[in-house]
């Protein structure tokens, strides 16, 4: 491709609507042009990066078993009535009418999609495992987009839906799942942990998420560097070692605390460790109010309490719903004497001795409060509701655990069988038994991975590609106004195509800085620099975009050495 042919409008500034770096990159790089918020158009160097992307996933895709469809983008209600996820998904999902009045929508997923197809044509075991995917835009109306293709309305996902005959085949299917992604992002050369994740509104019964580590994530998860145990922060476990030494229970005193109802103020008062109090907060789950206990020193984790519950929303108790129900305001409520509450308390609150807590009643506090003896927990509400923090012991090795921002670029799923019961999606097996076909889901954000890879992978001066989903592999630039200049710079840049390198030669009639400038900003792995002074020697000179690095090589051998480098960093 020559560069005073290529349609590529580089920005100088960084515009005013881009608050992250790949945003700021995208638009001024000349990869995506904002048409509505949310919604992007993407020009010719963005489509090469898409290509190259999707082309990794399909590839991956079909080695790992799983087969290519097109699904429609627009949706007949009816199936998302039948999976009872209409309403559920809210308005997120963009609804339409026909001509006919008939209610459909643009499809924010395919689990509905794919169900009806496999209903319709799978009748025996015989058919199974069978593995489905597409490369396909979707829709989603977002409340509030932000950060470019971080989180748009319309965006290009990869979604691949397994159905096997029963629990172990899903397992087999989710592992070549599992070694597929990792296989996936490790050639698009990105820096990523898979981490147990929550299921969400998809359902199901265990996923795992894949997230780019960057600063800029939305997601905050838990690792460990010694072994291979991540989770969401949602989900993440860590053991905690708590010195156990005898302390003689005392009785307990209800004490004035005037206007004294946060934790940092309760630690001064009593002088005492934030660990000691116990955190009570009020929580509604459908019709029902629930107390959530966690240690004063600890956050509660909401979709572990969630999760608990069984429900798919929950919120906190309003100031007057919590009046009402324990005639305290918050910042005094506590589980001692409260009644017709359910009580869900942290393992470690349990372990509390003599603590501190709200007495349900405006300005007054609990001392000494010893759970067991002055409330209690059904053993089944006993649970992990707090947020690991960083250097507890990870779960498997007991080596700290980090806490890092992370991107999703991909999540896998269990269905097991949420959709093939509600909708009918039946097999019959060995026996002539009907049973319900055991489903996965597999989604990889397509657009999204294009953000994560540049927020990775970015300096001062622009993006830096990596190699296996650059635009192009080099890009050829002649300085200089010599015709000599221009004859050396084509002959490699066809025989540089004729070995099937993609370059791109930058025969613009620009100054030698602005070329300078774009080849940093578009982030083409390898520069190579034709000018006056090097022929004088009969070299070029050749720069990485990822380290800086420069070297002089022959022009006789400069094809043979590209072809090498770009071959070894594509291999």
């Amino acid at each position: 491709m020559r560069m005073s042919q290529f349609y590529l409008p580089t920005l100088k500034e960084t515009p005013a609507e881009a608050e992250i770096v790949s945003h700021q990159l995208m638009l001024r790089a000349g990869l995506i042009r904002k048409l509505a918020s949310g919604i992007y158009s993407y020009l010719p160097l963005g489509v090469r990066v898409l290509q190259k992307i999707e082309n990794i996933i399909r590839e991956e895709m079909v080695r790992a078993g799983a087969q290519e469809v097109f699904l429609p983008l627009l949706h007949p209600a009816e199936l998302w009535k039948e999976s009872g996820r209409w309403y559920d998904m809210g308005p997120e999902m963009m609804r339409v009418k026909d001509r006919k009045d008939h209610d459909f929508c643009i499809g924010p997923t395919h689990e509905e999609v794919i169900t009806d197809l496999v209903r319709n044509e799978v009748r025996s075991y015989k058919q199974l495992p069978l593995n489905l995917f597409q490369i396909q835009t979707k829709v989603r109306d977002e409340i509030r987009p932000r950060f470019g293709v971080m989180r748009s309305r319309e965006f290009i996902m990869k979604d691949g839906y397994s159905f096997d005959l029963d629990e172990k085949g899903l397992d087999e299917t989710y592992q070549k799942m599992f070694e597929a992604y990792t296989r996936i992002f490790e050639r698009i050369g990105l820096e990523f942990r898979a981490v147990e994740a929550d299921t969400g509104a998809i359902g199901g019964k265990s996923s795992h998420e894949f997230m780019v580590l960057a600063e800029s994530g939305e997601d905050a998860i838990a690792y460990c560097e010694d072994c291979e145990y991540a989770a969401n922060l949602e989900l993440a476990q860590s053991e905690i070692s708590i010195k156990e030494e005898y302390e003689e229970l005392k009785d307990l005193e209800k004490i004035s605390t005037p206007n004294i109802k946060s934790i940092k103020d309760l630690e001064k008062f009593f002088d005492l460790d934030g660990c000691k109090m116990i955190k009570t907060l009020l929580y509604v789950a459908g019709d029902t109010m629930v107390a959530a206990l966690v240690r004063g020193c600890d956050e509660l984790n909401e979709v572990k309490l969630r999760n608990h519950l069984g429900v798919a929303n929950i919120r906190m108790a309003t100031d007057e719903e919590i009046i009402e129900k324990t005639g305290a305001p918050a910042g005094f409520v506590g589980p001692v004497g409260l009644k017709n509450i359910r009580i869900i308390a942290d393992p470690l609150v349990m372990r509390i001795k003599n603590g501190v807590t709200g007495a349900n009643e405006a300005d007054y506090h609990y001392r000494n409060v010893n759970p067991g003896r002055d409330f209690t927990v059904a053993e089944e509400d006993v649970v992990d509701l707090r947020t690991v923090q960083e250097g507890e012991a990870c779960v498997h090795c007991g080596k700290p655990l980090r806490i890092a921002r992370g991107i999703e670029v991909g999540h896998i799923f269990k269905l097991g069988t949420k959709y093939s019961e509600a909708m009918g999606a039946t097999i019959l097996d060995e026996n002539g038994k009907e049973r319900p076909m055991i489903m996965g889901c597999y989604g990889i954000g397509v657009t999204r991975i294009i953000g994560a890879a540049i927020e990775q992978n970015h300096d001062e001066n622009g993006i830096i590609w990596p190699m296996p989903i650059a635009p192009f592999h080099v890009i050829i630039l002649p300085i200089g106004k010599d015709d000599q200049i221009m004859e050396v710079a084509e002959d490699i840049y066809e025989k540089l195509i004729a070995q099937g390198i993609e370059a791109v030669l930058d025969d613009r009639k620009e100054r030698p800085g602005v070329k300078f400038n774009d080849a940093d900003l578009i982030g083409i792995p390898i520069r190579v620099t034709i000018g006056n002074r090097g022929l004088k020697e009969n070299v070029v000179e050749v720069k990485y975009r990822d380290t800086g690095e420069e070297v002089k090589v022959e022009v006789d051998k400069i094809v043979e050495f590209i072809v090498d480098e770009v071959r070894s960093r594509l291999s």
